[in-house]
């Protein structure tokens, strides 16, 4: 780069100093020529030119042919030559063409001054020709004076020195300019020369559009210099993005304030309205200087849901295996029983324990029309028993018939019974979940009330608008799964339904949920 400049400015001060030195020369013709003019003027004023013209006085010895040599001399001047309108000279340097006539025509005869160069007999010269005026104003002649143009390229060659001497000067600063910036760029760019540069933004570009992670970057100020596509869907910012500020594109909120670095810490999750993502900021450095932030952002929707059914197939599976204990177990004691031959004794326990579980299931199936939600309920029954803990539903739950929106429902209901499930089998003995299901019919459309209690040790003081933050839990990360979603999953579904939310502080919590529902909200 510094090479590329240097040749430019050495071709341009080139260009500059043929382009002075023309117009150096131009003016130096002028001057010369006005000289040569003023010369003429001065001469055709005299009145010995114009008595010599009148009286027609041709000799090399006449009196006008030694005054104009005399004047030639004084002025330096190449010639002094008086002319009568005729063509014929009656002055000159060379006295044999006095007498003569000039071969151009006499053209300070309409009674202008005129300037020129004149090839001559004597060579090329800077020419001025002025009119003769007689007594009564009528033009009578004309005297042509010119000034050897080696006198002008000799003047030239005078100024040249200097001309050089700026433009070496110019070139010099130039250079020293062109290898402060060279510097400069060099400390910019890291040392990375042009075509490093060009294979790195190529690199760059196949690299963030590819991957399939969001990225964006800030500059040191915050404004977002970069935003790949995959970002732009996650955060379903515009390409405009690129310049501004993220207080001016994102409202307040978690993912602002991740992205902005407001919140610190790794693998921050974050819930919008369509995705789970899982966000890290970085501030960047190199040389000691701050470059601004990376973020990246990772689209964990999908693989939540897969986990969460896992842990939820899991659960089901377990409360399967302790059913099946539970059931070896029974048949033991009714083979035992009939060993024994207390028929009686075998089918009153047999009675019990069916009418116990079958009780339970259609208790619900009763109170809960909607077979989806009494299915989640009886099925959480059966993990809350594995765990130690009774799962009630209260006498006057009523949910009758269908629900319009039952997957929103299932999202509340089952995250915060699992919860609530948790929460009790930390708590004292003996634990229990209880869960109150009510739908209310009002002028304004109808509402699902979602109530669960249970009787785990609480929600810690001053918490009760944090645990609904993704990623706020008081429970440890158990390989991966992802803590922290859950009720902040309810207060999205809440939030996008219109619903309300509302939890007690201390010892036994109670989350009570309003979902408004589509009409109609019973089907048949």
């Amino acid at each position: 780069m510094l090479v590329s400049q240097v040749v430019i400015l050495f071709v341009t001060m080139c260009i500059g100093f043929a382009l002075y030195t023309s117009l150096t020369n131009d003016q130096l013709d002028q001057q010369y020529r006005l000289r040569a003019l003023s010369i003429a003027q001065t001469v055709a004023g005299l009145p010995e030119v114009r008595d010599a013209l009148l009286h027609n006085d041709i000799s090399p010895h006449s009196a006008v042919q030694a005054l104009v040599t005399s004047l030639q001399q004084s002025t330096s001047a190449r010639f002094i030559v008086v002319i009568d309108p005729a063509g014929v000279r009656l002055t000159h340097p060379r006295p044999e063409l006095i007498g003569q006539r000039v071969t151009e025509a006499v053209i300070a005869m309409d009674g202008q001054s005129h300037t020129g160069v004149d090839p001559g007999v004597l060579g090329p010269s800077a020419n001025g020709k002025a009119p003769v005026f007689s007594s009564t104003g009528k033009v009578i002649g004309e005297v042509s004076a010119g000034i050897q143009e080696a006198q002008v390229t000799g003047a030239l060659w005078q100024e040249l020195p200097l001309i050089a001497l700026y433009t070496v000067a110019a070139l010099g600063f130039g250079a020293i300019a062109a290898l402060l910036l060279a510097r400069r760029l060099k400390r910019t760019t890291f040392g990375l020369e042009l075509h490093e540069i060009a294979r790195l933004l190529q690199e760059r570009e196949a690299m963030l559009h590819g991957v399939r992670e969001g990225v964006i970057t800030f500059d040191p100020k915050g404004n977002i210099t970069l935003i790949n596509d995959e970002a732009r869907r996650l955060t379903e910012l515009g390409a405009g993005a690129v310049g501004m500020r993220l207080d001016e594109l994102l409202p307040d909120g978690r993912l602002r304030d991740v992205l902005t670095g407001t919140l610190d810490g790794a693998d921050q999750i974050v819930l919008t309205d369509t995705h789970r993502l899982v966000v890290n900021r970085m501030a960047v450095h190199l040389t000691g200087r701050p470059l601004g932030a990376v973020a990246t952002l990772r689209d964990r929707t999908e693989v939540d849901e897969l986990m969460r059914e896992l842990t939820s197939t899991r659960g089901l599976t377990d409360a399967l295996r302790a059913q099946q204990h539970e059931f070896a177990n029974r048949m033991h004691t009714v083979a035992g029983l009939l060993e024994l031959g207390r028929y009686d004794e075998a089918t009153a326990f047999l009675t019990e324990a069916g009418d116990a579980v079958a009780g339970f299931a259609e208790s619900v199936g009763v109170r809960i029309g909607d077979p989806v939600v009494a299915a989640l309920v009886v099925a959480k029954a059966t993990v809350a028993r594995e765990r130690a803990v009774t799962l009630l539903l209260t006498d006057d739950s009523a949910v009758p018939g269908r629900l319009p929106d039952v997957q929103a429902v299932v999202t509340v209901l089952g995250n915060l019974v699992d919860n609530a499930i948790e929460a009790a089998s930390r708590g004292p003995a003996p634990a229990h979940v209880t869960v109150r299901l009510r739908l209310r019919t009002q002028d304004a459309g109808d509402e699902l009330t979602i109530r669960v209690s249970d009787t785990g040790p609480g929600i810690p003081a001053g918490a009760s608008m944090s645990i609904f933050r993704a990623g706020f839990t008081t429970k440890q990360d158990i390989a991966g799964v992802g803590r922290g979603i859950g009720l902040a999953l309810v207060h999205q579904v809440a939030t996008r339904l219109g619903g309300r939310i509302t939890v007690t502080d201390g010892p036994g919590p109670v989350f009570t949920v309003v979902l408004p529902l589509p009409a109609p909200a019973v089907l048949t």
